[in-house]
């Protein structure tokens, strides 16, 4: 027989028969600490019995990584005409985008519609729906109809990428202010005309970018600056066709690219499209630039402590004792790359192979008894 009942003092056997519940301090079933605790189930055999008992509230679990879990929301415009504004996520207010005057978040430029998306809570989740836009919303790259957002988010509409943060200030903000704060961050940046999207590559790193362009299907040229160095990544429909440094013509565009993948501090812009042809077009998909290029940084970082430093000079082996013909071809030239250059920083940039295919043949030829480092 199962019976349900509270522990009180008006039942004269359960001081008895469940003396141990009555203690000030039991243990809480939640965290195992010794602390008084509101409710508690017990059982016997044959019998349940739920003991009610005053005390502070269990702790709850923070708050997981990326959740909302009821901190004040923000999106932040990190690329676009708007970028620096700020626009608050309130959980009783839904949030609609687009071109019209008449919406929450108005976003003047051509490639948004006029009624683009919404953004509005459920519960503790947010979630942002595409209302059947022309150009599409993209959530962290993808393509979307309705997702959940999370924080550091990013999502990109017409040429304005936003990343969902976590910011004290929304609390003192309406929307009206927010509204108002967009307004004079665009007007500030209307000398800036030609440049559709500009932005910080510490905010938004470049692989996330190059994917959220690639998505997209954005056209035009990827001017990224950082420090003394200027990089150029040609984007077409989805597709890179070219890249530069510096407009140096030794170094093929896909080292570029895969090198540009490491800058992490810098700002960018993306240019309108000139009509430029290349001798030696790339012509890849964006994805599977990004998917090889991060799987030869990656092991390129395993190699860089076995490579000699920039200020080490390599030299061949005189006289040369290990014979050449146990070298393949592309073994040879790298050899060769070395004789004429000298410096390892010289040599990636010359060889014809990528530079980790390069790196790994210069450890075999120091390994081998060709190359000397000094």
């Amino acid at each position: 027989m199962l019976v349900r009942g509270f522990l009180s003092a008006n039942e004269p056997n359960a001081r008895k028969e469940f003396a141990i519940l009555l203690r000030p301090v039991v243990c809480c079933p939640r965290c195992i600490d010794p602390h008084p605790v509101r409710q508690l189930w017990f059982q016997k055999p044959g019998t349940l019995v739920q003991a009610t008992m005053q005390g502070p509230p269990s702790k709850q679990p923070p708050p997981l990584p990326g959740s909302i879990a009821g901190r004040p929301l923000a999106l932040r415009f990190i690329s676009g005409k708007y970028q620096g504004g700020e626009f608050p996520l309130l959980p009783d207010k839904e949030i609609q985008l687009g071109r019209s005057n008449d919406l929450d978040m108005v976003l003047a430029e051509d490639m948004v519609s006029r009624k683009h998306a919404r953004i509005a809570f459920r519960g503790d989740e947010v979630f942002i729906e595409d209302l059947a836009s022309t150009n599409g919303t993209f959530v962290n790259g993808e393509r979307v109809k309705r997702s959940k957002l999370r924080e550091g988010d990013r999502i990109l509409i017409g040429t304005s990428i936003l990343k969902v943060i976590v910011s004290e200030t929304v609390r003192r903000t309406t929307e009206e202010q927010a509204r108002r704060d967009m307004e004079i961050v665009a007007a500030h940046r209307r000398s800036n005309q030609g440049r559709t999207m500009s932005g910080s590559i510490e905010e938004i790193p470049l692989p996330d970018l190059l994917q959220l362009l690639g998505t997209s299907k954005k056209c035009g040229a990827l001017v990224i600056r950082s420090e003394h160095i200027v990089g150029k990544i040609y984007l077409k429909k989805g597709l890179i066709t070219f890249a530069s440094i510096n407009n140096a013509d030794e170094i093929s565009p896909f080292k570029c690219v895969f090198r540009m993948l490491t800058w992490t501090s810098g700002s960018f812009d993306l240019e309108p499209a000139d009509r430029q042809t290349f001798d030696n077009p790339l012509d890849m998909p964006v994805h599977a630039v990004l998917i090889e290029g991060m799987r030869q940084l990656d092991e390129l970082g395993r190699l860089k402590d076995k490579l000699p430093g920039s200020a080490n000079r390599l030299r061949i082996e005189s006289p040369l004792n290990p014979p050449l013909h146990d070298l393949q071809p592309s073994e040879l030239d790298v050899l060769q790359v070395i004789h004429n250059c000298r410096y390892i920083e010289q040599v990636l940039s010359r060889s014809a192979l990528s530079d980790l295919e390069t790196a790994e043949v210069v450890l075999k030829l120091i390994e081998g008894g060709y190359v000397h480092v000094d």
